[in-house]
């Protein structure tokens, strides 16, 4: 997966406006996922669902602890991207009190599908959603890949955790140098 160029997707997502009146003042904004990692030194961590026990308590909270640590390690960015809507990012980071890893919201799945990585959960509830995967982005290009093992369909309940993990990732990262 390393050396290839990353989707040229826009994702919807909602940013915060003053100027929209009312007790939920924000909008629709498109958010091209290229532009916004062209010359960044980015991280991207995938994960079955806002809200679900591994990614609420081990892999955002992770990468969010981790963040000085990944900047000291040349990283610009980190973000998180599920197959789930900008209203359940948003509060599930507001929960998280997430401050440093940004959400996207990748509602239909596109993003996800383009990276080979939209997986079919009906069996336990969850429709379309992501494998576990994370990844070192160059401007663009996809550097580092970490993939968690036996990706697996309709039928199973298995959700390793371990290749994905932010200590993993860094490691990796200032092992490289």
């Amino acid at each position: 997966m390393t050396d290839r160029t990353i989707p040229d997707v826009t994702l919807k997502t909602r940013v915060r406006d003053e100027t929209v009146e009312g007790p939920n003042p924000f909008r629709w904004q498109d958010l091209k996922v290229r532009d916004e990692f062209s010359g960044k030194k980015v991280i991207v961590f995938s994960l079955p669902g806002a809200y679900t026990p591994t990614c609420s308590s081990f892999q955002l909270p992770g990468f969010e602890k981790l963040y000085s640590e990944f900047q000291a390690a040349g990283v610009d960015a980190i973000y998180c991207i599920s197959v789930n809507d900008a209203f359940v990012m948003y509060n599930w980071g507001k929960a998280q009190g997430v401050e440093n890893v940004k959400l996207l919201p990748d509602g239909s799945g596109t993003f996800t599908r383009h990276m080979g990585m939209l997986i079919n959960k009906d069996h336990v509830g969850f429709g379309m959603r992501s494998w576990r995967y994370a990844m070192v982005v160059e401007d663009n290009v996809v550097t580092h890949w970490f993939e968690e093992p036996g990706i697996n369909d309709v039928g199973s309940d298995s959700d390793p955790y371990g290749e994905t993990s932010p200590e993993n990732v860094l490691a990796a990262l200032t092992k490289a140098g």
